[in-house]
């Protein structure tokens, strides 16, 4: 009474818990930690951005864009896709972690998850320099309103609304989203190894992510860069389309509303 009891034939060592499973549970809680930690900084550095840009004079005229001003809007473009993709990319981190981890218990070569992670921000980096330079262009055209970060057009705010609610319909849409819906199989059908082969596919998938939300995240243009109520709603929108099991229907019903309402504001313009 009050002893442990083995199956005959079971090994002792199988009633305790299990030393592999405990370290992949500390893994997968260190990385959901750090990846946490980077989404709150991002999200700070937003707030604080947004705070300063509300205490300016809307009226203030700015001077032209120099090469440390189109830096810092790189920075805060490249901060505001981290703090919104990141979330939706954690499944496919902890997948790679974790067969990574499997490869390593076959003495292959150990591979930082950090490194398949670098990859699918670089991704983004990428997407954060098209809209920089596509800001700067913008506002050279008097197109859109610098302290606000929006497009000054109507017409152009509902072609963009417009644009964004077909590529929700579109099969190039689809087929993004069934790679970033799928993380076990993207690592399977896409693994290399070393460190150079990680960052390989973490850029890979960030290519597909970025396939599947680019212009959604172009929208910031039509309703301010700075407005962190549509920061988060696109951020929970990608990632309901990626998590849930109904998350292509989400991206159809999406599409259709999004034309629908750039269809009103074309109307009203």
């Amino acid at each position: 009474m009050g002893t442990s009891r083995h199956l005959p034939g079971e090994p002792e060592q199988q009633a305790r818990p299990s030393v592999i499973g405990q370290l992949l549970v500390r893994q997968r809680v260190s990385i959901v930690g750090a990846l946490a930690g980077v989404v709150v900084l991002c999200w700070l550095y937003l707030a604080d951005t947004a705070a300063d840009m509300g205490a300016m004079d809307p009226e203030m005229t700015m001077p032209p864009k120099g090469t440390i001003d189109l830096l810092l809007l790189l920075a805060m473009w490249w901060v505001m896709m981290i703090g919104m993709m990141l979330p939706s990319a954690t499944p496919m981190v902890l997948t790679f972690a974790s067969i990574n981890r499997n490869a390593r218990a076959r003495h292959q070569p150990y591979v930082p998850t950090a490194m398949f992670a670098s990859g699918y921000l670089l991704a983004w980096g990428g997407f954060s320099v098209a809209a920089t330079l596509a800001q700067w262009g913008l506002e050279q055209a008097s197109l859109l309103s610098p302290m606000a970060m929006k497009v000054t057009s109507p017409v152009l705010g509902g072609a963009l609304f417009i644009a964004a609610g077909l590529y929700q319909l579109s099969p190039l849409k689809q087929l993004c989203l069934s790679h970033c819906r799928s993380p076990f199989d993207f690592v399977l059908n896409h693994w290399r190894s070393g460190a150079g082969g990680a960052l390989r596919m973490g850029l890979e998938h960030g290519l597909y992510c970025l396939g599947c939300c680019w212009v959604l995240m172009a929208l910031l243009f039509a309703v301010g860069a700075m407005n962190l109520l549509w920061v988060a709603g696109l951020a929970v929108v990608v990632l309901v389309e990626k998590l849930f099991p109904s998350g292509i229907w989400i991206a159809r019903v999406g599409g259709l509303l999004l034309i629908a309402w750039g269809v009103v504001l074309l109307r009203v313009a």
